[in-house]
């Protein structure tokens, strides 16, 4: 950028940059990540009850299997009919009988619903299960 100088026909360069489009850019894709963000966890939705434990690590690949509070089951994100729970778990393990499941149940199911869920996975040979609640200790 040039412009006339106060003293005479000299043209000085101005070396400033101007930033503003930078700036632009930046919020464009802050609002782009804030956006995109949430879509890319794609979960069911479920209203957890409350938990003190320390939370464990979590595998690369976990399998969830939900309890909704209309009583329907889910592996991970696909519904599952309750007889065809252990043809879908066995797809969804690739038959490792050995993986840990990650059970996750609605807060207004239940404790017999709970229970019944945990008895036919049983039955289908898959005894490492772990429970999926809220992390409510404090400080975190």
């Amino acid at each position: 950028m040039a412009f006339r100088a106060e003293s005479g026909d000299d043209l000085t360069i101005n070396h400033e940059i101007n930033v503003t489009p930078f700036i632009d850019v930046i919020l464009v894709l802050l609002i782009v990540f804030m956006v995109a963000a949430p879509l890319a966890t794609v979960d069911v939705p479920v209203d957890l009850p409350k938990s003190t434990a320390a939370p464990q690590p979590r595998p690369d690949q976990p399998i969830f299997v939900t309890l909704k509070a209309d009583r329907s089951l889910a592996i991970s994100d696909t519904p599952v009919a309750r007889e065809a729970l252990g043809g879908a778990l066995e797809a969804a393990s690739g038959g490792d009988r050995d993986k840990r499941l990650f059970f996750r149940a609605d807060s207004a199911v239940s404790y017999g619903e709970v229970m019944e869920v945990m008895n036919l996975l049983r039955a289908t040979g898959y005894t490492k299960v772990a429970l999926v609640a809220l992390d409510v200790r404090q400080g975190t």
